[in-house]
């Protein structure tokens, strides 16, 4: 990819290849960003010092936003950040999905002209990691934290993502309201998702009810994926479809049901980011 470069101004062309996919240099544009916009915006100096320039790591920049975001009066944002910290060191590959779910977003959303945009004020990208860490408990036998965790989650962001639920990396959850995605649920990687996409099951079954999205697919608005269904790779499902039915890779899917109607022309939708029914 092409060298670091200086953050793209408010209403300019962004270069979505600006930085390598390395934590060391994202971190460093991410400090030059924030700099930047403390010079610009006096007011906001405290707080950009305080969730980026004061850390001398991403990893802890991250700990420090997350559990600023979830504290409570029941858990305060030093438990929480313990609770971060102690996951982000027994399993680093949830820095490094969180690393790779930053520049998806910053690649595949017009909106976001910075690297720190997600990181500080994208609650897609902040559920996102939320969840990693509440996975990481489910996984290690702490399931009432993860619990806890997740109705936080719910309230904050109005994004309800059950800890058992397995996420790829690179993910981009553009807008995010009203996400829902099940408990046995699985989401591969690079997988791009609007407000409003649900995920469930299609009953009462209390084993393997929900559906696995393969690498690569596109979910338009208002999208419901229900049952113990495959998607395959790089597939493309329409806003307001419902998908009963599995995906086959590389095709679009559209209507109630949803029905494949051709072939997806983009080889890789999900970063594509094109929602229109064009197919061959």
């Amino acid at each position: 990819m092409a060298s670091e470069t200086a953050p793209a101004q408010n209403g300019s062309a962004k270069d979505t290849n600006v930085i390598e996919l390395n934590v060391e240099k994202t971190w460093a544009r991410m400090r030059v960003e924030a700099s930047a916009a403390a010079a610009q915006e006096p007011i906001l100096a405290s707080f950009l010092n305080a969730t980026i320039l004061h850390h001398n790591s991403y990893t802890a920049a991250l700990s420090y936003r997350l559990s600023q975001k979830v504290a409570d009066r029941e858990m305060n944002a030093m438990l929480w950040r313990e609770v971060c910290d102690e996951a982000f060191s027994a399993e680093p590959a949830i820095v490094t999905a969180a690393l790779a779910d930053i520049h998806a977003v910053y690649e595949r959303d017009p909106a976001c002209r910075e690297l720190m945009q997600p990181f500080l004020y994208f609650k897609g990208y902040q559920a996102i990691q939320l969840q990693r860490i509440s996975s990481w408990l489910w996984r290690n036998d702490r399931e009432a934290l993860a619990l806890f965790l997740q109705s936080r989650m719910s309230e904050l962001f109005s994004i309800d993502i059950h800890p058992a639920a397995r996420l790829g990396q690179g993910l981009f959850l553009d807008h995010a309201h009203n996400v829902v995605i099940g408990e046995t649920a699985v989401v591969g990687d690079d997988v791009s998702m609007l407000h409003g996409v649900t995920l469930g099951g299609t009953g009462k079954e209390s084993a393997d009810r929900h559906p696995k999205i393969g690498n690569g697919v596109l979910i338009g608005s208002g999208a419901k994926v229900l049952g113990n269904i495959q998607v395959g790779d790089n597939a493309k499902i329409a806003s307001g479809s419902v998908v009963l039915e599995e995906v086959p890779a590389g095709c679009t899917v559209a209507g109630i049901p949803a029905k494949v109607v051709g072939k997806c022309p983009d080889q890789e939708p999900a970063k594509e980011m094109k929602h229109g029914l064009w197919v061959i």
